[in-house]
């Protein structure tokens, strides 16, 4: 009977060895698809500004905004991140009125980009960290997906100029 205790211990290790390593599985690859989301919803407000931008510049600022708004637009993902710098630059160039509705739509849509921006780059950090952990490399948890990357951007916040005036 004292061998017997041996064998419900080493299966109880064993077990509670196992949970874990299905827990921290299932935690990697929830935060690998959280991060690749993040990834897809950064992307469409990259896109929505981009476009914005390109309509603001159709109606009133002329070549080179549009010209950068087209490029965002249009690039491939390798260059993508050049093409939003370039976009965020020529948006700090121009003086936006947020009584219009072009310039608003354009102010919103920044702030939302920089809001989707500190979401995936929180997701991505955290997606990096528990795929780094040792127990998962050693079990290769997450071979099946590629490690989330970083969308490097300037802050793409923009506020309206406001005329100061000194009394």
């Amino acid at each position: 009977m004292p061998g017997m205790w041996w064998v419900v211990g080493a299966v109880l290790v064993l077990g509670l060895v196992s949970a874990y390593l299905i827990w921290t599985a299932g935690r990697v690859e929830r935060l690998q698809a959280r991060a690749e989301s993040a990834a897809r919803a950064l992307d469409a407000h990259l896109l929505r500004r981009a476009a914005a931008a390109a309509v603001l510049a159709e109606q009133r600022y002329g070549v080179e905004l549009y010209a950068a708004a087209r490029i965002a637009l249009d690039a491939v993902p390798e260059e993508r991140e050049a093409a939003e710098n370039d976009l965020t630059r020529q948006l700090r160039t121009v003086e936006l009125d947020p009584d219009d509705p072009a310039c608003e739509a354009v102010i919103a849509a920044s702030r939302r980009l920089a809001l989707a921006r500190q979401v995936h780059t929180d997701l991505v950090r955290d997606a990096r960290s528990a795929r780094g952990r040792p127990v998962v490399r050693l079990f290769r948890m997450g071979r099946g997906r590629e490690w989330p990357r970083y969308f490097d951007v300037d802050d793409p916040t923009l506020s309206p100029r406001a005329d100061v005036t000194t009394g």
